[in-house]
């Protein structure tokens, strides 16, 4: 039988030493065997070269070998996934070539504001938002997806098919050694693949896009009798309102120890990290496609009340570079000291076997029982019970207004933050020191030109003039290195609270589309289509709903608040001593001039 043949939807430059296939976007290859595994292919360009590309990369050409994308398709499902891949494909190429042209090596958050943190630009797009769960705004992927589907940020799922590769890489040490290479002289590494829908773990089931999707809020709604649920998430009023219970011990999680592993007799490596959650002071390994499967059944159960922003992007090139791992286990770090902080996600069951589970049956129990709950998406509000009177639509409805005028007014402010340190760090990791390198330069040939003169009365001058020229060389070392110091955190205080606020016009979406169901439940209790006391449940349930957001938005203000006064204080006093440090080495410079 013939070797199928494949279309390369994307560029891939292969990994050195890691049996990879460079391709170009365009290019036809043949399939030599196309299930690897673990989302890859092995493949044979036209020169006779072989090696592993990501499957998501590559289109499989028909068995005639026409490009499907030329050619028509009489079937329906295959014409709409022939136009979702092109789609995919042409946002992709323009997402990497914008990124590409304002990237820099020397600037980690060139991407952030290239892209979105949530679509704030039409206001009435929020009731038309698709209402399950799972419906939120990814900030790394390509405006296409806006438009054309909905909801970028919904996970689209592990391969079909992945769950054996799923069983022979559960988190046992057996396969590890510890990860040590060659460190990047690239403060941010070169990163590429922004776009979490090229991702080789990234199939694209069609039951997650809203035309395919099940009944949203009606589900919650419109439910005759809700089942009394195990798990009870309890709202209360406190002095600043409704708020969720937090527990009476609260923990941390610290991720650390990069190790590489390998699988398939070597063939493929991968890093893998370690969890220590801070109550248990046990450790647990997990690899970064863990993490995204957290993600997805977070986000897939939680997403309707609960932000859950997006793990920081899955990387094909470069992952082993030790500066890029350093970047990623940073931010793995800080996306799940997020959810240790959070009273509901903390103490899910979820959660918690992702951190305490024991072996490798307690992992793979735990894993396919989370997959299979049913209490997720708009279900979750179900599982919520506050403890006070219920809230009349005109409040509800102003209650989910100011939210969401404050998300919007919030999310353009950290995107212009973000955009201005972006350019305060390309300008103190590039011009700005070199103005001072020739300040320096400039002074020291001064000083050379002076003791050309032959004149013995100025030795000491040109001395000083010698050091003043050097004080500024170092001062401009200080400027390059000052921006890892201070602006570093600010500005991934503020990605975090991107990806965060990148999540509420869809939450908002969600809640819109609850008021505007109750609003006309009238017309359908007049036309017999609903009882009263269905009506009055819808009312109860909506006003469920909206204590679940202002219990949201108290954590997220509280959190907010203590977060921003932390990085702004310690941004503050960097700069403090960066300065006092550059005062104090010219005090020096100008204490060697002789006084006349």
């Amino acid at each position: 039988m013939a070797n199928k043949r494949a279309r390369v939807m994307y560029d891939f430059a292969a990994e050195p030493g890691n049996n990879e296939l460079t391709v170009n976007e365009g290019e036809i290859i043949t399939i030599t065997n196309p299930d690897v595994g673990g989302g890859w292919l092995e493949g044979r360009n036209i020169k006779g070269e072989r090696g592993l590309v990501p499957t998501d990369y590559v289109e499989i050409l028909p068995s005639d070998g026409k490009d499907q994308f030329s050619c028509g398709n009489s079937v329906a499902d295959q014409a709409f996934l022939d136009s979702l891949s092109a789609s995919t494909a042409q946002a992709s190429s323009s997402a990497a070539s914008n990124n590409h042209q304002v990237g820099s090596g020397n600037d980690p958050w060139s991407a952030w504001s290239a892209s979105k943190s949530g679509n704030w630009e039409s206001s009435e797009g929020w009731g038309a938002q698709p209402e399950g769960a799972g419906a939120q705004r990814s900030t790394n992927t390509p405006n296409n997806w806006d438009t054309a589907f909905g909801h970028p940020q919904a996970y689209q799922g592990p391969a079909t098919g992945d769950d054996d590769d799923w069983d022979e890489d559960w988190d046992g040490p057996k396969s590890s050694s510890y990860f040590k290479d060659s460190e990047s002289a690239d403060a941010g590494g070169s990163q590429r693949g922004n776009s979490r829908a090229s991702s080789s773990s990234m199939k694209i089931p069609l039951n997650k896009f809203p035309g395919f999707a099940k009944p949203g809020t009606e589900q919650y709604l419109l439910a005759k009798q809700l089942a009394k649920p195990k798990e009870k998430i309890p709202i209360i009023v406190g002095d600043y309102g409704p708020m969720w219970v937090y527990p009476t011990s609260t923990f941390d999680c610290v991720v650390a120890d990069p190790r590489k592993g390998s699988k398939m007799y070597g063939l493929k490596s991968y890093i893998e990290y370690q969890l220590t959650p801070t109550n248990t002071n046990r450790s647990v390994n997990h690899r970064y496609k863990h993490f995204d499967w957290l993600y997805e059944r977070l986000l897939v159960k939680f997403g309707s009340a609960i932000p859950i922003p997006s793990l920081p992007d899955k990387q094909v090139t470069g992952r082993f570079e030790e500066e890029f791992i350093k970047m990623r286990m940073e931010r793995l770090q800080a996306w799940m000291t997020r959810m240790c902080r959070h009273p509901v996600i903390s103490e899910s069951e979820v959660f918690q076997q992702f951190l305490n589970f024991r072996d490798e049956k307690e992992w793979k129990t735990g894993k396919r029982k989370a997959e299979k709950d049913e209490l997720a998406g708009v279900m979750i509000f179900s599982t919520m019970e506050p403890e006070a009177p219920d809230l009349d639509l005109v409040e509800i409805e102003q209650k989910c207004e100011a939210v969401g005028k404050f998300t919007k007014a919030m999310d353009d402010g950290v995107k212009e933050l973000l955009t201005v340190g972006q350019e305060h760090w390309k300008r103190c990791t590039g011009p700005l020191p070199k103005e001072y390198q020739k300040i320096g330069k400039a002074l020291q040939s001064l000083a050379t030109v002076f003791s050309s003169s032959g004149y013995q009365g100025e030795t000491d001058l040109n001395d000083a003039i010698t050091e003043a020229g050097k004080t500024y060389e170092e001062i401009a070392s200080l400027v390059a290195e000052q921006p890892k110091k201070d602006l570093h955190f600010l500005m991934e205080c503020n990605h975090e609270y991107k990806g965060f606020l990148g999540c509420f016009p869809d939450i908002i979406g969600t809640h819109k589309g609850a008021i505007e169901k109750v609003k006309e439940s009238d017309k359908l209790v007049a036309t017999s289509k609903i009882t009263p006391q269905d009506k009055q449940n819808m009312v109860k349930r909506v006003s469920t709903m909206s204590y679940a957001l202002q219990a949201e938005m108290n954590h997220f203000h509280s959190n907010r608040i203590y977060d921003y006064n932390s990085v702004i204080r310690l941004y503050l006093e960097q700069q403090v001593q960066f300065y006092e440090t550059i005062a104090e080495k010219l005090r020096q410079a100008l204490s060697r001039f002789p006084v006349m």
